[in-house]
């Protein structure tokens, strides 16, 4: 040992995975919020002095800090004002029915009652809830119930009303309205969804700022130290910007945060965060800007994601184009020309080729052009797609989450031979296109261990099997959620992996996760702490 300074904090006697290829180790050393060295427990040694904090792993594993790579964390924070509609909370339609009745009971006649969760695929019916079946239960409130996706909400006759919709309003651009027989069904999908959002009251900006510190916290339960926020702006414009801006500066932002602007057109934030100088890569290792984030589809179970060819039983639907090529071209080029890297979300394979399109163009204006632009989900892909993106750089950006949660979901609307080899992430790494993961919080819960069991096993909860050629290795499935979320990020040089000099996250599970029983993992694994910056900012009780 060369160094001659005193650690601030050892783990010791521990099983420490450092990062991807590297040995294992028995002990790291961390000085200030930076890694000082890892090694064996007599190595580490050395380094303690009489103010060093040593922590006894008791044969525990620690890595690096998860890195969410795409969720919301402004909606996963306001959460908890909502009625919990997901499968396990409602596993039913009539579950659904009953706990909007609970809050409604302790809730003033008039005021929203609002829902975020459903999954109509799970339903013994398969089949989406009705304004109707809404207006019966709920007779005196304006009600909205968001599917698990965010790309579909159910709204109650009497929110449709005071949104203004009638079976003669017509369908917003890159947006639906749900009618059948003359009747509207209460479905709004994709930007159609607006029509309602924009007359539901908007939090506060301390509100925001609450949900920041909330999603940050129920973040590091999971020894998540990082994600990426995927549409900064989406909820109520610049005043997220601020929000985070407030809550760093208050000590309040307890995870770090690349923000990802909404660009969208007619909501996007891009030109007045440009105009304050917050371009990709200003900021802090707390919060920096990110990528800029346009939508060209919807979701797949959803039926919206934009396919090559129509869902199953639905010989018409492709799911919706968001937006035509001329109009995406000029946007991805003007934000790449401000100084943007661009993160799009395309899901299905139709979108996914014409984010490639509009990414080509881009890396054919300007081959010296360095920005790593992402494909966010990029669910559906073929050989020719993968070759397009290796060659342009392209970074795809799934959540492996979804398998679990959503696989069986897949094969349903989309068939087999399309379903099951839905987010192919081995064939992504196996090319080198390092794929990150993460959860899309609260599109499903940011708990890692279905996405690791997901990554470890391609089984969906049901234990549907989604084509075994996609199973990662255990030291694979832990990069996903670490290096290669830092180098989607463009931090991969500061986080990731525990080496010298490297940022000190480190996250402490019960179960060593590349060892254990991927089953034991997803049942029983627990974070026991989590180290952001050098410091213990979770511990389990």
């Amino acid at each position: 040992m060369h160094s001659t300074k005193k650690a601030d904090l050892v783990l010791q006697g521990g099983i420490i995975w450092t990062g991807y290829g590297n040995p294992v180790a028995e002990a790291i050393a961390i000085l200030g919020n930076k890694v000082l060295t890892c090694g064996s427990n007599d190595d580490i040694k050395a380094l303690t002095g009489p103010d060093t904090q040593i922590i006894d792993l008791a044969g525990r594993f620690a890595m690096p800090g998860l890195n969410d790579a795409h969720l919301h964390l402004i909606s996963t924070g306001l959460l908890r004002g909502k009625v919990d509609a997901t499968p396990d909370a409602a596993p039913t339609r009539s579950a659904l029915l009953e706990a909007l009745q609970m809050r409604a009971a302790q809730t003033p006649k008039g005021e929203w009652i609002t829902a975020r969760g459903f999954d109509q695929t799970r339903y013994s019916d398969g089949l989406m809830p009705t304004a109707q079946e809404l207006d019966a239960a709920l007779p005196d409130h304006p009600v909205s119930v968001t599917r698990a996706c965010g790309h579909v909400t159910i709204v109650n006759s009497r929110g449709l009303e005071l949104a203004g919709i009638t079976v003669d309003t017509p369908d917003p651009d890159g947006g639906l309205i749900g009618r059948a027989d003359g009747v509207l069904t209460g479905l709004l999908a994709e930007n159609a969804q607006d029509l309602v959002y924009d007359i539901q009251p908007t939090p506060s900006l301390a509100g925001i700022i609450e949900a920041i510190e909330a999603g940050g916290h129920h973040l590091l339960q999971f020894g998540i130290t990082s994600c990426m926020d995927a549409a900064v702006g989406q909820i109520d414009g610049m005043t997220e910007i601020k929000a985070y801006q407030q809550a760093e500066q208050s000590g309040r932002l307890p995870v770090r945060v690349w923000a990802t602007l909404l660009g969208d057109p007619g909501s996007s934030i891009v030109e007045p965060c440009h105009e304050m100088g917050l371009v990709t890569g200003q900021g802090s290792d707390m919060f920096r800007i990110g990528a800029v984030k346009i939508f060209t589809d919807g979701s797949a179970g959803g039926r919206t994601a934009w396919m090559r060819q129509p869902y199953i039983d639905e010989p018409d639907n492709f799911g919706v184009q968001m937006l035509p090529d001329a109009q995406l071209f000029e946007l991805v080029e003007r934000y790449a020309a401000l100084g943007y890297s661009l993160a799009c979300h395309g899901i299905g394979d139709a979108a996914v080729e014409q984010l490639i399109r509009a990414y080509e163009r881009l890396r054919a204006a300007d081959p010296a052009h360095t920005h790593r632009h992402r494909i966010e989900h990029c669910g559906y892909v073929d050989d020719a797609l993968n070759q397009r993106m290796l060659k342009a750089g392209i970074l795809p950006v799934p959540q492996q989450a979804f398998i679990y949660d959503f696989g069986d979901a897949y094969v349903k609307v989309l068939g087999p031979e399309r379903g099951l080899r839905s987010y192919p992430i081995n064939t992504w790494d196996q090319l080198g296109m390092k794929p990150a993961t993460g959860s899309d919080s609260p599109v499903c819960s940011p708990n890692p261990f279905p996405d690791l069991y997901a990554m470890m096993t391609r089984k969906t909860h049901k234990a549907t099997l989604m084509d075994e050629t996609e199973i990662l290795t255990p030291e694979q499935a832990l990069r996903a959620y670490t290096e290669n979320g830092a180098y989607s990020q463009g931090a991969e040089k500061v986080k990731g992996r525990l080496e010298a000099g490297m940022l000190a996250d480190i996250a402490v599970f019960s179960h060593n996760l590349l060892s254990a029983d991927p089953e034991e993992i997803l049942r029983h694994a627990q974070c026991e702490m989590t180290i952001l910056d050098g410091r213990i900012v979770y511990e389990r009780n």
